[in-house]
C-alpha cells in the first residue's frame, strides 16, 4: 500500500512577501494613501494587510519595526514599480509563469470545507488506534470494463467465502493475492493507523472487527478483502537520540565494512557503560544532532518515513535504554529512550492534519463533494436529450485514440449544460475529447466517452471557479497581487543586483580593493591533530609519521613474474597491473614501489630492466612519474630452490602520504582509535587547539574526555588580509548589497518617495 505526503508550500517571495494559508472573504477596503513613489500611490491598508500577514502574531509590534519595515516595503514596490515601466508584466514568460502560481494560490479555495473538516476530526480520532491487517488484492484498474470489474469482483468474493469457512487466509494471500509482497508476507502489512494508506482501504480496516474479514472493497489498485490480525491503542509520540555511522547504497564494500565494524565497536563500549554522551559527539556523524547527544526531534508513527528506524525506536521500553546496531538507508543507528507520550491533541494537530488530508486518497471524497456543491452554487443544469445525441458519435475510433468529428454537424452548437450563464455546447466537449483520447482498447466506445464526459464536466466547474475566485475572496486577490509583485520584483534583482555581482569580475575585485580591510584572516595554524583511544596508539603514530609514508595494505596486489632471462610482459601482468593503474588514478595520494628482482642464475642487470618496463607501462597509461618509486635488488637468496620461476619477480607495494592511510591503518581492528583532522585552522575551528594556551609551532600533547590528543602545529601564520579568492563569498554577498543600495538610491530619484506622516501615525496607532 501506498504512504501519502503532506503538501509543502515552496514559493517564497524573498523579504517582503511571505506565503501563508489563505483566509476566507478577507475585505480589503480602499484605504487612505499612505505614500506615493513618483505618481504610483501605495494604500494604507495594503501595508497593514502585508505587515500583519509577514510579522509574527506575537510579535512586539513597536513604532520602530513598524517605521522599518515600511521602509523596506517601500523599496520593494520601487522595484516592482521599475519593472513595470519596462513592461515586463507584458511579456508571455511573465503571464506564463503567473499562471502557473494562480492554480496553486487557487489549490486552497477548490474544496468543500465542511467535509474536509469531517475528514480531519475522523482521520484524528482512528489515529487513537493502530490496527495490524492482512489483506488479498486481486487487480482491476479504476476504469476497467464492467465485465472485467465483475470478474475481479467475483474472483475475490469466492476467496473471501474459502476464507470464512476456514481456509488460512495466509494460504490463500500466498497462492492468489495480486500484491507482489504477499509471497513472502502472506499478505501482512504489520501495523498502521490513519493517513497511512489509501481511504478506501483504512476506512474498511477500521470499520472490520479484530479476526473478521471484511466484505470486498475497491481502491485504485483493484479489490481487496482485509483480514483484522489485532487493534491496539496509539503508541503516541516518541523523543530519542541516536549515536550514527554514515552509509550509503552506493559506497564501496569495504568502506561499508568499517562502518559496520565501527557502529559495532561503539556498541560493546556502550555495553561496556561508557557515556553515551561522549561517544555520541565522538564519533556520530549526524552534524545537526551529534553535540547535544544525539536527541532527535519528537516524533510519532510514520512521521519519519523509515519504518525499522520507527519501529525499534517505539520498541523501547525504559528511558535510558538503546538498541542494537540497524541499519536505515542512511546508515547505522544506535537508538536511545529519551521519552515516550501520548498522541497530541486534536487542537496541536489540526492544522498538520488539513494538509494531509488535502492531498491524501481521502481527498477524492472532499473533491467530490466540492464538485456537487460547484454544482448547487453555480446553478448546474444538463440537457439530457442533447447529451445522449452527443454519446452516439462515439465509435472504436475513440478507443483506439483517433476519434474527430464533423466540423459542419449542425448539432454542434447545441448546449450540453449550463454553469450560471455560462453555456457550453457539444462542440466544446467535442474539442476536449480530441485534445485529451488516448488509446484505450480496453474500455468500449460508450463506456468511454461517459468517463471523459465527466472530467470535462468537473474542469469546467473548477474552470469556472477559479475564474471568479477574486469575486468570491477579496483574500486571495490580494495575495494572487502579492505573487505578480514578487514575480516581477524577482526579474529585476536578478538583473540589477544578482548576476552583475556574479559576472562582472572586475567591478567585484575594484570593490574588494576598496574594502580590503573588512576581509581579514585571525591568526591561523596549518595543524594536524590525532585524536587517540589512549597513549599507545599516539606512540604508533608517531613511528609511522618517521617513516613518512604509510603502507596501504591490498592483499591481491599482485607479483608480476617474468620469464627465465627476461623482461618482458605478458598479458597476465598488464591484467595485475591494470588493476593498480585504476587504483593510483583514483587516488593520487598513492605511491607504488616497485622492487625488482632476478634469479641466481639469470644474467646481470635483468631485475633493473624488468623495474623499468612495470615503470614505464605505469607512466604510459597515465600514471604520474612522482607516483612510481623503483628498486633494483638485482641477485638475491632464492625464494624457491624448485621452482626458481618465483625469484624471477617484481614486487609491487602501494604506500600513501594521505593522513587517512595512515587512520585506516591504525584503525584495522579497532575503528574509533584515531581520528585526524588536518588543515589551516583558526579560533572556534577546532576545540583541542583551542585548548591550547598559546599557538607555535612545535607539538603537543594533550588528555581530553579520557583520549589523548597529539597536535602537530606545522606553521604559524599571523593575521592577514584575505586575497580575493580567499573572501570571494563575502565580497560577492557584500557587492550585492551595495549594489542593492545604488539601485534604490537612483529609484527614490526617478520616483520620488513622499510619506504622508499623518496616516503614517494612524497606522502605527492601529497596529500597535
Amino acid at each position: 500500500m501506498i504512504k501519502n505526503t503532506a503538501f509543502v508550500c515552496s514559493f517564497v517571495l524573498l523579504t517582503i512577501i511571505g506565503c501563508k494559508a489563505p483566509q476566507q472573504k478577507v475585505t480589503i477596503p480602499k484605504s487612505p494613501v499612505l505614500a506615493t513613489l513618483g505618481n504610483k500611490p501605495v494604500f494604507a491598508d495594503e501595508y497593514q494587510y502585508v505587515y500583519s500577514k509577514n510579522s509574527p502574531s506575537d510579535s512586539v509590534k513597536s513604532e520602530k519595526k513598524i517605521r522599518e519595515y515600511l521602509d523596506l516595503f517601500i523599496n520593494f514596490k520601487l522595484k516592482v514599480a521599475e519593472a513595470e515601466s519596462m513592461g515586463l508584466d507584458t511579456l508571455s514568460s511573465f503571464k506564463s509563469e503567473l499562471e502557473g502560481y494562480k492554480q496553486q494560490l487557487a489549490q486552497p479555495y477548490l474544496t468543500d470545507k465542511t467535509a474536509s473538516s469531517l475528514l480531519v476530526r475522523q482521520s484524528y480520532e482512528r489515529m487513537k488506534e493502530e490496527i495490524r491487517a492482512s489483506h488479498i488484492l486481486i487487480t482491476v484498474k479504476e476504469d476497467a470494463n464492467a465485465e472485467d470489474t465483475l470478474k475481479a469482483y467475483k474472483q475475490i468474493s469466492e476467496i473471501r467465502e474459502r476464507a470464512i469457512k476456514g481456509e488460512s487466509f495466509d494460504e490463500l494471500a500466498k497462492k492468489y493475492s495480486q500484491d507482489p509482497s504477499a509471497s513472502t508476507n502472506s499478505g501482512d502489512l504489520g501495523y498502521f493507523t490513519s493517513m497511512q494508506m489509501v481511504y478506501q482501504f483504512e476506512d474498511a480496516a477500521y470499520k472490520t472487527q479484530k479476526g473478521e474479514i471484511s466484505s470486498p472493497i475497491r481502491t485504485k489498485f483493484g479489490y481487496h478483502i482485509i483480514k483484522v490480525i489485532d487493534r491496539r491503542p496509539s503508541q503516541g509520540r516518541v523523543t530519542v537520540a541516536h549515536i550514527m555511522i554514515r552509509t550509503n547504497p552506493n559506497m564501496p564494500a569495504e568502506e561499508a565494512e568499517i562502518a559496520s565494524t565501527k557502529i559495532n565497536e561503539i556498541y560493546n563500549r556502550l555495553n561496556k557503560g561508557e557515556d553515551w554522551n561522549k561517544l555520541c559527539q565522538q564519533f556520530s556523524q549526524d552534524g545537526s544532532s551529534n553535540t547535544k547527544g544525539g536527541v532527535l526531534r519528537q516524533f510519532g508513527a510514520s512521521e519519519l518515513g523509515i519504518q525499522n528506524f520507527e519501529e525499534t525506536a517505539f520498541s523501547l521500553k525504559k528511558t535510558g535504554e538503546f538498541s542494537k546496531p540497524i541499519q536505515t538507508p542512511y546508515g547505522w543507528h544506535i537508538i536511545k529512550l529519551i521519552e515516550k507520550q501520548n498522541l497530541p491533541t486534536f487542537t496541536e494537530m489540526e492544522p498538520s492534519l488539513k494538509q494531509k488530508v488535502m492531498k491524501d486518497s481521502r481527498s477524492e471524497i472532499n473533491k467530490t463533494a466540492f464538485i456537487e456543491k460547484l454544482k448547487r452554487d453555480n446553478l448546474f443544469t444538463e440537457n439530457t436529450n442533447n447529451l445522449n445525441l452527443a454519446f452516439s458519435k462515439a465509435d472504436t475510433n475513440l478507443t483506439h485514440g483517433k476519434w474527430n468529428f464533423n466540423a459542419k454537424d449542425k448539432n454542434l452548437s447545441k448546449v450540453l449544460f449550463n454553469i450560471s450563464n455560462q453555456k457550453f455546447t457539444i462542440e466544446d466537449f467535442y474539442n476536449f475529447l480530441k485534445k485529451q483520447q488516448l488509446p484505450r482498447l480496453d474500455l468500449k466506445p460508450d463506456n468511454h466517452i461517459k468517463s471523459l464526459y465527466k472530467e470535462y464536466v468537473k474542469r469546467s466547474l473548477i474552470n469556472f471557479e477559479e475564474n471568479h475566485l477574486s469575486e468570491k475572496y477579496p483574500d486571495y486577490k490580494s495575495l494572487l497581487g502579492e505573487y505578480r509583485d514578487g514575480i516581477l520584483f524577482f526579474q529585476r534583482m536578478q538583473d540589477e543586483v544578482w548576476t552583475k555581482s556574479l559576472t562582472d569580475t572586475i567591478e567585484s575585485e575594484k570593490y574588494f580593493n576598496t574594502n580590503k580591510e573588512k576581509y581579514r584572516w585571525s591568526q591561523r595554524v596549518k595543524a594536524v591533530i590525532y585524536d587517540a583511544a589512549n597513549p599507545s596508539v599516539i606512540n604508533q603514530v608517531k613511528e609511522a609519521l618517521s617513516q613518512k609514508m604509510y603502507i596501504v595494505d591490498i592483499p591481491d596486489l599482485g607479483i608480476i613474474y617474468f620469464e627465465k632471462n627476461k623482461d618482458i610482459l605478458t598479458e597476465a601482468n598488464n591484467a595485475i597491473l591494470n588493476g593498480l593503474i585504476g587504483q593510483l588514478k583514483k587516488d593520487t595520494t598513492l605511491l607504488v614501489e616497485i622492487a625488482a628482482h632476478s634469479d641466481s642464475k639469470e644474467k646481470d642487470g635483468l631485475a633493473a630492466k624488468r623495474a623499468k618496463q612495470v615503470s614505464d607501462y605505469l607512466i604510459t597509461q597515465g600514471i604520474k612519474a612522482k607516483q612510481v618509486i623503483t628498486k633494483d635488488f638485482g641477485k638475491f637468496k632464492p625464494v624457491s630452490k624448485t621452482e626458481r620461476v618465483k625469484n624471477s619477480r617484481v614486487e609491487l607495494t602501494l604506500y600513501s602520504v594521505s593522513k587517512s592511510a595512515l587512520e585506516k591503518k591504525i584503525n584495522k581492528t579497532d575503528p574509533l582509535r584515531l581520528q585526524i583532522a588536518e588543515g589551516m585552522f583558526q579560533k572556534g575551528d577546532n576545540k583541542f587547539l583551542d585548548g591550547l594556551n598559546e599557538w607555535k609551532v612545535g607539538t603537543y600533547n594533550l588528555e581530553k574526555n579520557g583520549r589523548s590528543v597529539y597536535i602537530e602545529i606545522l606553521k604559524l601564520e599571523e593575521p592577514r588580509l584575505k586575497t580575493f579568492e580567499e573572501a570571494r563569498g563575502s565580497v560577492i554577498s557584500d557587492y550585492q548589497a551595495y549594489l542593492e543600495q545604488k539601485w534604490i538610491e537612483r529609484l527614490r530619484q526617478k520616483y520620488p518617495v513622499k510619506i504622508n506622516e499623518k496616516e503614517v501615525e494612524n497606522v502605527i496607532s492601529k497596529m500597535k
